[in-house]
C-alpha cells in the first residue's frame, strides 16, 4: 500500500497531466501561455509545506474543473466563441502575496501582448 507521500505525488502528477490535456481545447496562443505557466507553477511549488500544497492543489483542481466545463461548452457551441477563464474576485486578489501579484501582472502582460512572434519584411529590401 502506497504511503501518503506517494499518494500526494500521484495526485499532483494526475492533476498536472489533466490540466495539460485540457489546455488542448484552448486557442493556440492561450495553450502555449497556459502550458508554460502551469509548468512553472508546478515546478515552483515542489517543496512547499503541506498546508500550502493542499491549497495549491485545491485551486488548480478548481481551475481544471472550470476549464473542463468551458471546453465542453466550446464543443457544443460551434457557432459561438467561448470565453475561457474567469475574472478574479477582489477577495481572491486580497489573498495573494506580493510575489503572486507580480506573477499575475507578468501573466497579464504576456497574455495581452500583440501576437507578433516574427518580424516579416519585404524581401526586396535585402536584394542587391
Amino acid at each position: 500500500m502506497p504511503g501518503p507521500v506517494a499518494l500526494h505525488v500521484s495526485r499532483v502528477r494526475a492533476l498536472y497531466r489533466r490540466i495539460l490535456l485540457l489546455h488542448r481545447a484552448l486557442p493556440v496562443e492561450l495553450k502555449a501561455l497556459g502550458d508554460a505557466y502551469v509548468k512553472e507553477e508546478f515546478r515552483r511549488h515542489r517543496s512547499v509545506g503541506p498546508a500550502d500544497a493542499q491549497r495549491f492543489l485545491r485551486e488548480w483542481e478548481i481551475y481544471a474543473e472550470m476549464l473542463w466545463q468551458q471546453a465542453n461548452e466550446d464543443r457544443q457551441n460551434s457557432r459561438k466563441k467561448t470565453c475561457f477563464g474567469t475574472p478574479l474576485t477582489e477577495e481572491k486578489l486580497n489573498d495573494f502575496h506580493n510575489e503572486q501579484i507580480g506573477q499575475l501582472q507578468e501573466l497579464m502582460q504576456e497574455a495581452t501582448k500583440p501576437n507578433k512572434q516574427f518580424n516579416i519584411s519585404d524581401d526586396s529590401e535585402y536584394k542587391n
